[in-house]
């Protein structure tokens, strides 16, 4: 937990005082927060494969036209339906989810 904390706080997410009453708080309104923010500081890419990453983006060592690649197609549509999600989703939104 405390990683994650410490990662979050090196991304600005968080912030941390020390003392009696220390501790981690949000730096912004959890309205402000979004998901895609926080996926990718914990996560890392939010792409499946790094070919159709927008911001870690590799090209494939097996493939030789990715414009004409089935699967890359497919997971351009995977990438954007998960960033529409996650771009749309706050961490208040989060917060209001009954479980």
């Amino acid at each position: 937990m405390e990683s994650i904390l410490l990662t979050l706080r090196k991304a600005g997410i968080l912030g941390s005082k020390k003392g009696k009453h220390g501790g981690y708080y949000l730096r912004y309104e959890p309205s402000e927060i979004k998901m895609t923010d926080v996926m990718r500081v914990l996560e890392g890419p939010i792409a499946m494969v790094p070919c159709v990453s927008l911001n870690y983006y590799e090209k494939c060592d097996d493939c030789p036209d990715e414009h004409k690649c089935s699967v890359h197609k497919l997971m351009v549509e995977v990438r954007d339906s998960t960033l529409k999600v996650l771009r749309n989703t706050s961490l208040a939104d989060l917060s209001n989810i009954d479980l």
